[in-house]
C-alpha cells in the first residue's frame, strides 16, 4: 500500500456498520496512531461468545510504526478491547483521560496484565511525533472526561469527535465550542463524526432534565427505590447521589462495575460524600423511604444484580411488594427482549416499574441527534467527511445531513471496516482494503472460535446432536454389534423407538458397505456423516450434528 510524506491513511478496524468495537487508525509514512479500542457485545446468534473484537493483523505488520493508543473516553465500546489488544500488539503508550485511565487500570488489574505506560491527557495536552501532532477538545457525553481528538498531519487536520452531544446545561463541563470554531476557521481536512443518533430528529435532551425527573420520583415515593442504570454513566450516578442526599436516602450499590464506578467517582471528587453509601447490612436499621438501591442490569443481563433480584436469587436483597424499580437507561439494540423479561418478572412480584417510555426524562442519550450533528458540521466545516460509529443506515443518514450542510457529496465517504481512505493535499480517495474481520472472544480463548464453530453451535441449539457408537473388527472388517444411537436436544429416545431403529439400520448399512471397500478410520467417519445427514433430514426435517464414534476391537 503506497504511503508517502504527502499522503495520510485513515481507516477503521471497527465501528463502521455496527454499534461498538470502535477502533480508528491514522497512518503517515513515519507514524501510526490508534484511536480507541472497544468491544462489541454479541447478538443472540453468536452463541457462547462473550465479546467481539477487532482483527489487528494489519497493526501487527506495522507494529514498529505504532506511536500510541489514544482514548476518547471511558465507555466499553471504546476501551473494552484494550486488554485483548495488549496481548497481541506492543503498544508503546496509552494516552487517556483521567476517568478512562482509572477504568483501564481496573481492567488491567482484573486480567493481571502489567502495563505501566498510561499517560493522562487533558485539553491542554499536546503530543508530538515525527509527522503528527495531537491535541484535544473537551466534549460533552454521559461520562466525564470525554474528548475529541485533533491530529495535525502533513496533508492537513483530521478531527474525530468521539461520542458527543451539545448540552447547554450539562452536569459536567461544557463542550469547548470556541476551540472547535477556531479549529474550523483555520481549516479541517477530514472530520470523523459520531453517527449513533443520526436517525433521531431534533436536539437531545439535557442531562439536567433527568435530574428534575428523578427528583420528582423521589419526592413522591415513600417506599424503597431500586435504580438500574449503566455503571459507566457516572454523571447519572452523580445525579442519583445528589437526589438521594436531598431526600434523606442512603445508597446501597450492587454489581462489580457499579462498585468500580463509585470508587472512581469518589477518587476524582465527582461524588464528594462517601457517607451516603452504606453496606446492605446497615439497611436493616433504616426505614424503606430512607433506602435507594443502585445496581447494574439495566439491559437485562442475566448475571447482573437486577436480574438476580428479579429472579429472587440475590443473596442480600429480596423484593418487597411496594418496591419501585426505575430503569434510568434506554435499551441497546438487541437487548429489548431481555429487558422485557426482567420487567415482567418484576411486575409478577408486585413492584411498580418506571421505564424511559413511560416517563421520558428519566434517561437521555449521550449522543448527538440530527440538529447537533449539523451544528458540528457547520462549526468544523471539513473539506472531507467520514461518518463513523453506527450501522450503515445511520452512516447514510449522517451523509445526508452533511450534504444539507453544504459538504459536497463526492467529498463524503461511507466506508466499511478495512476500507482505507488516502488523503493528499489536493484530494482524497478510497485506496484499498486491509484485514478487518470480527474476532470472537469465548472465555479466555481469543480468535480460535471461527464461523464454523458458531455454525455448529447454532445447529446444536436448533437441531441437537446425534452420536453413533460403532464397534468394528478392523482386521476382519466386520461390524461386531448393532450401532448404539445416543441423542441430546434432537429427540426423546424412549418416545421415538421406531425412528432410532431406522437410524441404527441405516448406520449398519453404511458401515457394512464401507468396510467391503477396505477400512480407513477417517473415511468411515466421513461416510457416516455424508449419508446419515440427508437420511435423518428426510425423516425428520432436522439436521442434528452427527458424531460417529468408532471403537476398534481386535478379536
Amino acid at each position: 500500500m503506497k504511503n508517502n510524506d504527502t499522503s495520510t491513511l485513515v481507516f477503521a478496524l471497527g465501528g463502521l456498520g455496527e454499534i461498538g468495537k470502535n477502533m480508528y487508525i491514522i497512518e503517515t509514512n513515519n507514524d501510526l496512531i490508534i484511536i480507541d479500542a472497544g468491544v462489541m457485545f454479541p447478538e443472540d446468534d453468536l452463541l457462547g461468545i462473550d465479546y467481539v473484537i477487532q482483527d489487528v493483523t494489519y497493526l501487527k505488520q506495522k507494529e514498529k510504526k505504532i506511536r500510541g493508543l489514544f482514548i476518547t473516553h471511558g465507555h466499553e465500546d471504546h476501551i473494552g478491547g484494550i486488554t485483548f489488544l495488549l496481548q497481541s500488539i506492543e503498544i508503546p503508550k496509552i494516552f487517556a483521560p483521567q476517568i478512562a485511565k482509572d477504568l483501564i487500570e481496573k481492567k488491567l488489574e482484573d486480567k493481571n496484565i502489567g502495563y505501566n505506560n498510561l499517560e493522562v491527557i487533558t485539553e491542554k495536552s499536546f503530543i508530538k511525533f515525527k509527522s503528527m501532532n495531537i491535541e484535544f477538545i473537551t466534549t460533552t457525553h454521559s461520562i466525564p472526561d470525554s474528548f475529541a481528538i485533533v491530529v495535525h498531519t502533513p496533508v492537513g487536520v483530521i478531527m474525530t469527535t468521539g461520542d458527543f452531544k451539545f448540552d447547554l446545561t450539562p452536569i459536567g463541563p461544557m463542550a469547548n465550542i470556541h476551540k472547535m470554531a477556531e479549529l474550523g476557521s483555520k481549516g479541517v481536512k477530514l472530520l470523523l463524526s459520531d453517527s449513533t443518533n443520526a436517525l433521531s430528529v431534533g436536539f437531545s435532551k439535557s442531562e439536567s432534565t433527568v435530574d428534575e425527573a428523578l427528583s420528582d420520583i423521589f419526592s413522591k415515593i415513600k417506599s424503597r427505590i431500586i435504580i438500574a442504570t449503566f455503571a459507566s454513566n457516572i454523571y447519572r450516578i452523580k445525579h442519583i447521589v445528589e437526589t438521594c442526599k436531598k431526600n434523606n436516602r442512603k445508597i446501597i450499590t450492587f454489581g462489580r462495575s457499579m462498585e468500580n464506578a463509585k470508587e472512581i467517582a469518589l477518587k476524582n471528587n465527582l461524588i464528594k460524600d462517601s457517607n451516603i453509601f452504606i453496606d446492605a447490612n446497615e439497611a436493616k436499621n433504616l426505614k424503606k423511604d430512607e433506602i435507594c438501591i443502585l445496581c447494574t442490569g439495566s439491559q437485562g443481563e442475566p448475571l447482573a444484580a437486577l436480574s438476580r433480584i428479579a429472579n429472587g436469587t440475590h443473596k442480600q436483597i429480596q423484593l418487597l411488594p411496594d418496591d419501585v424499580v426505575v430503569f434510568s437507561s434506554s435499551p441497546i439494540p438487541g437487548n429489548r427482549a431481555s429487558i422485557n423479561k426482567i420487567i415482567n418478572k418484576l411486575y409478577l412480584k408486585g413492584v411498580k416499574v418506571y421505564t424511559n417510555t413511560e416517563l421520558a426524562d428519566i434517561h437521555t442519550s449521550g449522543h448527538a441527534k440530527q440538529e447537533e450533528l449539523k451544528w458540528m458540521l457547520r462549526i468544523i466545516k471539513p473539506e472531507y467527511f467520514m461518518p463513523v460509529h453506527g450501522e450503515y443506515r445511520m452512516l447514510k443518514r449522517h451523509r445526508d445531513l452533511a450534504i444539507s450542510c453544504d459538504i459536497k457529496k463526492e467529498n463524503i465517504f461511507i466506508m466499511r471496516n478495512g476500507d482505507v481512505l488516502e488523503l493528499k493535499k489536493n484530494g482524497a480517495f478510497i485506496n484499498k482494503r486491509v484485514p478487518a474481520g470480527d474476532v470472537y472472544v469465548d472465555g479466555s480463548r481469543i480468535g480460535d472460535i471461527g464461523s464454523v464453530v458458531i455454525k455448529d453451535r447454532k445447529l446444536m441449539s436448533n437441531d441437537g446432536i446425534l452420536v453413533t457408537i460403532i464397534n468394528i473388527d478392523p482386521i476382519k472388517r466386520e461390524l461386531l454389534i448393532k450401532p448404539n444411537i445416543t441423542t441430546r436436544g434432537f429427540i426423546l429416545v424412549n418416545e421415538n423407538v421406531e425412528l432410532i431403529h431406522e437410524i441404527e439400520n441405516k448406520v449398519s448399512e453404511i458401515v457394512k458397505n464401507s468396510l467391503q471397500n477396505g477400512y480407513n478410520y477417517i473415511n468411515l467417519k466421513n461416510q457416516i456423516i455424508l449419508e446419515l445427514n440427508p437420511f435423518i433430514n428426510n425423516l425428520t426435517g432436522r439436521r442434528p450434528i452427527i458424531l460417529p464414534v468408532i471403537m476398534e476391537i481386535k478379536r
